[in-house]
């Protein structure tokens, strides 16, 4: 029952706001009154499933079974974390818009809750037709706030991306299918049965292929990364939250739930491959990064070389190393739209995200440097922060794969290091400019969105228990269908 809400919730507000007209002044709160209804729920949910993991309810009304599926949501640790992250971070985003004035405020906040529902699904449903349709679903919401709300060049920047991913998901469409077919009597869709099929190492690779495709898009993955630091740049800063909080974990979901199970032999063969890829998309980017002068795209790099050793920790398919992956969702989620957060701040203050115009922040604000510091070594993975962890553990996959890999992944955490305290040093100490000569501290809005940020961070850093404990079952679920 309470899965069923999680779904309807954010659905049945997005219809609202779609019907009602523009007033300001309510719908951003009917917004974020959905979210954090929610979110409430999610925490139901996560108290239930702690209870009892191994046998929480799953949903599944019969309306569907006519049309060939079910509509079928359920829990694991893996979608545990994921729902959570997703619940927790929609709140977040929806009130950090509260302070910049939109045009059509409604459909704006209305496609927001229509990708939490499409987001929600994507991570809690057992049937691959049904994610498949929530995964296509999720792109529409991002495409119009990307285009609608984007500047410069977003109608082109979007559409390239909406390109890449619709290719994508064309192919993993075809796989589908072809797995479809082949499922022990009588054909279902629901993961289980797709578990079950036996594939001769040829079709593996051309199936491991189609999905590793839409999955690296989505993630993504040198080189499907082009359409990244542009599409980020370009959009709103709530539709780059979403993007790169949120929905760039779907693509590594899916390498968990199908990817690994479903391919093993494929794995064997071409795993490196895409090792090796990752591998280069964390060096790439960092040097990049290192070289770059616009915040925001700084920014962007720097979630290109995160994700990147996430997905390397991934195909080590080792234990330490899917562990770090599911924490270092978590973390670089939460992280990510921390630092984006951070630059809507100082570019609403300043009218500029050029780091050479920027300089002596902390005299100005203080208590602002002070939250920016703490995100932003985060994400350099200083021990006692989330990062860490998460970092620690994804390392220590790849070196019980291979140690050479290992070293040059762990790069990521000294090139990290280099790029934001560059950044940090240039943009918050120094010689006040005049563009920070009026940067005034945060705001009571401002503190809610930073507090809640900073303090999963310290959480994950010093106490990672609880967000282990629900990743563990999941690890050894996977390893015991791929052994």
């Amino acid at each position: 029952m309470f899965m069923g809400f999680l779904i309807s919730v954010p659905l049945v507000f997005s219809l609202l706001l779609f019907a009602t007209k523009d007033y300001a002044a309510w719908n951003k709160k009917i917004a974020l009154a959905a979210s954090l209804v929610t979110f409430v729920i999610s925490v139901g949910i996560l108290l239930q499933y702690l209870a009892n993991p191994s046998g929480y309810p799953a949903f599944h009304p019969d309306i569907f079974r006519s049309l060939g599926f079910e509509f079928s949501l359920g829990l694991d640790g893996l979608s545990m974390l994921l729902v959570m992250l997703t619940t927790f971070l929609f709140p977040i985003i929806i009130y950090s818009g509260f302070g910049k004035e939109k045009s059509h405020r409604s459909s704006f906040f209305g496609l927001i809750l229509l990708m939490e529902m499409a987001l929600i699904g994507v991570f809690t449903t057992t049937d691959i037709l049904l994610f498949y349709i929530f995964w296509e679903i999720a792109l529409i919401p991002i495409f119009f706030v990307a285009i609608l709300w984007g500047g410069e060049n977003a109608r082109a920047i979007t559409f390239k991306f909406f390109m890449y991913t619709l290719v994508g998901g064309l192919f993993m469409l075809a796989a589908i299918v072809y797995l479809y077919v082949q499922t022990p009597g009588p054909h279902t869709f629901a993961f289980s049965e797709f578990y079950k099929v036996v594939l001769d190492p040829h079709a593996q690779k051309w199936l491991f292929l189609a999905f590793f495709l839409a999955f690296a898009i989505k993630i993504p993955v040198f080189p499907f990364h082009t359409w990244q630091p542009d599409l980020y740049f370009t959009a709103p800063t709530q539709g780059t939250m979403l993007l790169a909080g949120i929905m760039l974990k779907m693509g590594v979901y899916g390498l968990l739930r199908f990817v690994l199970p479903l391919f093993p032999d494929a794995l064997n063969d071409l795993g490196i491959y895409a090792i090796l890829l990752s591998v280069t998309g964390i060096i790439y980017a960092s040097v990049i990064a290192i070289r770059q002068n616009e915040l925001k795209r700084l920014i962007a790099y720097s979630s290109l070389a995160h994700v990147g050793l996430i997905a390397a920790g991934v195909f080590s398919r080792t234990f330490y190393g899917l562990e770090g992956a599911m924490i270092q969702m978590i973390s670089h989620g939460v992280n990510i739209v921390g630092l984006f957060f951070c630059y809507e701040i100082i570019v609403r203050r300043t009218k500029t995200g050029a780091i050479s115009s920027l300089g002596g922040i902390a005299t100005k604000a203080p208590v602002f440097a002070a939250f920016f510091m703490i995100i932003m070594l985060g994400s350099i993975s200083l021990p006692l922060t989330n990062s860490f962890i998460g970092e620690f553990l994804l390392l220590l996959g790849l070196f019980e794969y291979n140690a050479w890999l290992a070293a040059i992944a762990g790069l990521t955490i000294i090139l990290g290091a280099v790029y934001m305290l560059w950044m940090y040093q240039r943009t918050m100490y120094g010689e006040v400019k005049e563009a920070t000569a009026g940067f005034t501290d945060l705001t009571r809005q401002e503190i809610i969105v930073l507090v809640p940020i900073v303090a999963i961070i310290l959480w994950i850093g010093i106490y990672p228990h609880l967000f282990l404990q629900i990743a563990e079952p999941a690890v050894r679920s996977i390893l015991v269908i791929h052994p």
